[in-house]
Parts: structure tokens; sequence; C-alpha cells
């Protein structure tokens, strides 16, 4: 403690910097699909989340965090590497568009398309992987060398390679292969592995990568946990009862005593002075179970429930228990983050496109900049309605599109019909009123920072039309 005072004391005097000698201990706690609001200390009415909600009050909470992707797999890439999408290429699992071809008004790769030749002329315009290559440098490897081990336990979604970790295991007791969605035991056997893998390193340093397969869909839980959540909602009022799921309340539940579990082991062993514990989901969630409102579209999207994100830190001693950071940040984040924090050197075989945001724990301010996503496919779902010939209504969660906040600023850039729309979130959370016209000095300067930074990535914009499309074309509807 008397250590981390003088970090303290240190970084008063010479600005926001935490010493890198400190070497911390850092737990990594990722949920699957957990939607911004679906925690106790975001907000959540039916869900109990008490051991996330005591790290949340231990330590520091996140009202502008925010998943690198609208889902799970370019979410996953962007933390391990600390590089946006469009430089790894995931841009979704399978890699291909989902929903009706018909109405998709560019040509992409897309799941249900039965022309071979349109699919090859789509999948041609820019490449698309569903695995990290190898080349990149992931944050295990970039702690190795300053003494840390490391486990992945949990959901990879990255492919075969294991990048850098000293255990892996998809589900806490066999290898690193394997699906676990929807089994009501794998959140228990991952915090069992994990709690070893804390006391088999606790003279560390260590890193822990703890990443589970709920609350994704299929959604089962125990049966004796969402009897318990039935009642509760049997007892709600109609007005009251929204889309709350006693079975998804049951896996968010699994989830918080897996966290529980988690906290406990690291104070048991005298670690929570020298451990970061950080706590978020890989993506917004799903409109039928999720509590998403006010904010626009869901997992999928690049509107603000696609990829804002529940997020909570705990360092006693270093971060002001019950403090808060209305600062935006993003999963590239991490990486440098993570290596300034235990003095690692930085990759220098790829870009770091992430913010050490290290100073924020201190209560210290960083520069703005702007956070980028970019998403080139179609995905069915709320989010983008498109009026079709037979009237009736259909709607794109996500749709090629590329989108940058800065402040309380949002930009999204439709690929379609190459306009923008601008966002006041602070004013507009849920994106409802487009002010470029109204900010049209606003809107040329960040679309051309959004251009630019398209162009510095490389990142893909489809541009060819869909033959297949019966869409009336854009400006006559």
């Amino acid at each position: 403690m008397k250590r981390l005072l003088m970090l303290l004391i240190t970084a008063c005097l010479a600005g926001p910097v935490l010493a890198a000698d400190t070497k911390p201990n850092i737990v990594f706690i990722l949920a699957d699909d957990l939607g911004w609001q679906d925690v106790g200390f975001a907000g959540a009415e039916f869900f109990e989340t008490p051991h996330i909600d005591a790290l949340a009050e231990q330590g520091m909470t996140f009202s502008a965090a925010y998943s690198g992707g609208p889902n799970c797999a370019p979410t996953r890439a962007c933390l391990m590497s600390g590089t946006y999408v469009p430089r790894h290429m995931i841009y979704t699992p399978g890699g291909q568009s989902k929903g009706n071809i018909k109405y998709m008004r560019l040509l992409v790769p897309a799941r249900n398309r039965t022309d071979k030749a349109l699919q090859k002329q789509a999948a041609l315009q820019f490449p698309i992987t569903n695995s990290l290559d190898p080349k990149f440098i992931c944050i295990p490897e970039v702690l190795r060398p300053a003494g840390y081990t490391s486990a992945r336990l949990g959901k990879w979604h990255l492919g075969e390679d294991t990048q850098g970790f000293d255990v892996s295991s998809a589900n806490g007791k066999g290898g690193p292969e394997g699906s676990f969605y929807g089994n009501v035991d794998v959140a228990e056997q991952l915090t069992d592995r994990a709690v070893k893998f804390i006391e088999d390193n606790k003279d560390g340093p260590f890193f822990l990568y703890l990443t589970h397969w709920d609350v994704h869909s299929p959604h089962r839980s125990r049966k004796a946990i969402a009897a318990k959540y039935q009642a509760k909602l049997d007892k709600l009022p109609d007005s009251a009862r929204r889309n709350f799921n006693p079975v998804y309340a049951g896996m968010i539940e699994a989830v918080d005593v897996s966290v529980g579990r988690v906290m406990k082991k690291i104070d048991e062993l005298g670690l929570a002075d020298n451990t970061l514990i950080v706590f978020t989901s890989d993506n917004g969630g799903l409109p039928s179970v999720s509590q998403l409102d006010p904010l626009r579209g869901s997992k999928g999207s690049l509107f603000e429930a696609g990829t804002r994100v529940p997020m909570a830190m705990r360092w006693p001693g270093v971060i002001k228990a019950g403090s808060s950071c209305d600062t935006p940040v993003t999963s590239v984040d991490f990486l440098p983050t993570f290596a300034h924090l235990a003095g690692a050197a930085l990759p220098t075989s790829q870009p770091i496109d992430g913010t050490d945001v290290s100073p924020l724990l201190l209560g210290k301010p960083i520069a703005e900049r702007g956070i980028f996503w970019h998403y080139p496919l179609y995905l069915q779902g709320r989010g983008l309605d498109v009026k079709t010939p037979d009237g009736k209504p259909y709607s794109w969660r996500g749709f090629p599109s590329t989108s940058l906040r800065r402040g309380d600023w949002k930009m999204v850039e439709f690929h379609e019909s190459d306009t923008a729309a601008l966002y006041n979130l602070k004013d507009d959370p849920g994106e409802t009123s487009n002010l470029a016209d109204a900010n049209p000095e606003l809107a040329a300067r960040l679309r051309a920072e959004l251009d630019a930074w398209q162009d510095r990535t490389h990142a893909p914009i489809p541009t060819l039309p869909n033959p297949e499309c019966v869409l009336a074309p854009l400006g006559s509807e």
C-alpha cells in the first residue's frame, strides 16, 4: 500500500503516469453479448449482479465504454492486437452478410447468395478473414518479456493460434478447442480453472483473460436459478415487465457469481492492491432480452446500442473507489494500456491504434481523440429501415458503414449513398436527430477525419451495385 501511495503522489507531482515497476496482475473478464444496461451499476432493474456491482463500487465505472466491433470476433481481435478492424480484417463471424439479398444495394459477400459468379465477384473486392493472423503480436506476447504468465479461459473466436498464452482452455477442463454456447455448467468450470490459475501464480505477475460464453444464445440457465427469476417476474405488474427473461437473467447471474469468486480469491491471497480487474462485454446486447433503450440499434450495429458496453475496473489504492469516467474508451486501448502498466515494449511490427488510458484510472484526462468503427457488410435486424416494393418493413442492424466518435459527437457514414449523419450523443443518445445540415463546418471536419482514417487503415468500402437488389433507387422513395 505504501508503494502505491508513492505512485499516486508521484503522479500528482509529475503528471498522470503510473510507474512501470508496479507490474500489476491483470484480470480481464469478458461477458458475451451483455447489453450496456444489463448490470446493476449501469441501471439494470430486473437482473441481479451484486458482485459486479461491488467491483464497480470498489473501483471506477465507464459510461462511454465501447467494443471495437459490433459483434464478438472483431472486438476480440481489436482487444488482443490493439489494431482497428480494417487492419485485422475480421468483420463478422463467418465473414458474410446475413439477411435478404434483394434488399442489399451493394454487392458484398452474402450467406444466402446462390449465384456463384456474383459471390466470387463480391469476394474479390476486399479480403475478409475469420482468424487472427499469427503475425499480430497480442497482449500475452507483449507481457511475456515483462515476466507475465498468461491464461486464456473461455471463448476465443480468433482461430487456432493461441497467441502466446501459457494456458488455454475453452471450457476450463480441456484444451483451447470447442464451442460451449448454452452450456449451463461452463461458467462455473471456467471459474474453477481461473481460481486455480490465480493460486498457482500468486507470486505473479499474471494476466488472466476470462472470457465467458454467457450470455450468448442459446439462452439456457440452471433450472433453479431461472425459476427464481420467473417468480420475481410473476410478482411484477404488467406495466413493469418489459422484455425481462428469467433464463437470460440466470445467465447473467452465472457471470456475476464468477466475478465474485475471482474477486474473493484475489482478496484472500492479499493480491488486491496489486491487481487490476476489468469487467466488460464484447458488444451490445440483443433487443429480445437486453435493456437497450434509449440507444439505437443492437448487437451487430454501429449505432450506439451495438457498440456501447458496460465496463468497470478495480485496483484498490490506485483507482478511487466509487469513481466514474465519461471519457470514451474502446477495445484497442487495452494493449497499450496493459503494456504501459507492465513496463513492456509495444510491438513495432504492427500499428497500435489504441491509446494508453491509464491516466484515467487516476482521475486524470487523456487527449481527446477520434474512435472509429467499420463494417462493410449487411446484417438483418433493428437499426436502419428500408422501404420494400411490397410495402412491408425491413431493417438492417448492420449495413456498409463507418462511424466515428469524437467528444460528444458521433458521425455515421452510409456507404450505400455516400452520405453521413451527425449526432450529438450528449443531447441525443438515441441518434434520432441528424445535425449535419445544422453544423456544416463540424460535419465537414469530422467527415474528413473519418475518410482520412479509412485511407490510413485501408478500410474496404464496397462500391459495386448489387444486381439482385429490388429496392427503388435512393432518393426516389
